[in-house]
């Protein structure tokens, strides 16, 4: 945006310009009766207070990967999460409709908004570790949670392919130019280990985990197989009873950040 047509509203704009109000604190305001320690942007359960903040409001997935079929309550001022049984506390659009295949046709700032009422109007309890779902790419949606959420780092998803590589690094180069610190790089579907013989075939082509996470000085990353088993607990709605040991490296690196703190 030119000098010429700037109306200095930072909050709606993705230009990183020389007319940018680097002070401007654009964060929403936490609800009143909600206490979060941490937020992240994309753990395992490791014996503390979790909540998801489903920020995926036209492609919401999190409450059938958890088997929650309920619809989150409210009232005039607040709304509340739905706890799932290990008791984590998630907020998620499908939530809130009546069907859970009705489509949200909403444009950007609507869906924007949408995300930062799940932060300010839901009330969350004693949270340690909020979780923030977010779509792939680099639009509406992660510009309001970079800008509006007080995230403290971002957990970058990829798979092999070199297209959805590159689709990353333009992720990561927003969350730099944000200054929001990338903590952690996960590349899901990263090869098929068979159950037969033990031999790993790179089913999606050559991984680019390490390359990308030493070109971004990534320190942690982890690479997920290509599971049928965690694939059938999603879709029986079991994703938190699943204990995966290749996410134990972003575990122990948020442990430890936390206790930096």
């Amino acid at each position: 945006m030119s000098e010429e047509t700037c109306n200095h509203d930072c909050s709606a704009c993705g230009e990183m310009c020389g007319a940018r109000q680097e002070q401007q604190d654009l964060k929403a305001p936490l609800n009143a009766q909600s206490k979060v320690k941490k937020v992240y942007a994309k753990a395992r359960q490791a014996g503390y207070q979790t909540a998801i903040l489903d920020a995926d409001i036209t492609g919401p997935s999190i409450p059938k990967a958890f088997g929650l079929k309920e619809h989150a309550t409210g009232d005039a001022e607040h709304l509340y999460p739905v706890i799932s049984r290990t008791g984590v506390e998630v907020m998620s659009m499908n939530l809130l409709l009546e069907k859970t295949t009705d489509p949200v046709v909403w444009r950007g700032p609507i869906i924007s908004n949408t995300v930062t009422q799940f932060w300010s109007t839901v009330v969350w309890g004693e949270v340690e570790y909020m979780f923030v779902d977010m779509p792939p790419g680099t639009g509406d949606v992660p510009l309001t949670v970079f800008q509006s959420l007080p995230i403290d780092g971002i957990i970058v998803v990829a798979s092999p392919q070199e297209q959805v590589a590159m689709i990353v690094e333009k992720s990561i180069t927003m969350a730099n130019l944000m200054k929001v610190p990338v903590v952690a790089l996960v590349e899901n579907m990263s090869y098929f280990k068979c159950p037969d013989c033990g031999k790993i075939h790179h089913i999606f082509g050559k991984s680019h985990a390490e390359e990308i996470a030493k070109k971004y000085g990534i320190e942690t990353y982890c690479q997920l197989p290509i599971d049928p088993d965690l694939a059938a607990a999603v879709d029986k709605g079991e994703i938190e009873f699943v204990m995966n040991d290749e996410l134990d490296p972003i575990v122990e690196m948020l442990k430890k950040k936390a206790e930096e703190k």
